[in-house]
């Protein structure tokens, strides 16, 4: 019966042209050897030199690029420790103004651990 009315669902979703997205769930890792772990590692440098800016906007970085900070992470997927304060950064840097892309490192700062989520908040790899 489930399985015939998410059927049902489904087809309704794609004649009225709606996709139907279910969320991924999220993983946390005590180490980083993916993709992009270098990149995390760089950028997690260059927010440290700036003192890890707390008010979202764009930061001048090296090379005449910038990079973007979005504030406070709410943690909504509660992966990561509840009750602790987050803010998030992202990894590569850009021109002003350019769009943000998935990969971000977000910042415990009540523990001081850092995450890099290559996938905008899918998964979680310790970096510091």
């Amino acid at each position: 019966m489930v399985k015939k009315s998410l059927a049902v669902v489904a087809l309704l979703f794609s004649l009225l042209g709606t996709v139907l997205v279910v969320p991924a769930e999220a993983s946390v890792y005590d180490s980083c050897s993916v993709s992009g772990c270098s990149a995390a590692r760089t950028a997690y440098n260059g927010w440290n030199q700036l003192g890890f800016p707390r008010s979202a906007g764009w930061y001048s970085w090296p090379y005449g690029q910038y990079n973007y900070t979005g504030g406070r992470f709410q943690n909504r997927e509660g992966e990561l420790p509840a009750g602790d304060t987050f803010y998030e950064y992202d990894v590569n840097p850009r021109a002003r103004g350019a769009a943000r892309d998935a990969a971000r490192i977000v910042r415990d700062v009540t523990t001081g651990v850092v995450w890099f989520t290559p996938d905008h908040y899918v998964n979680f790899y310790r970096i510091h």
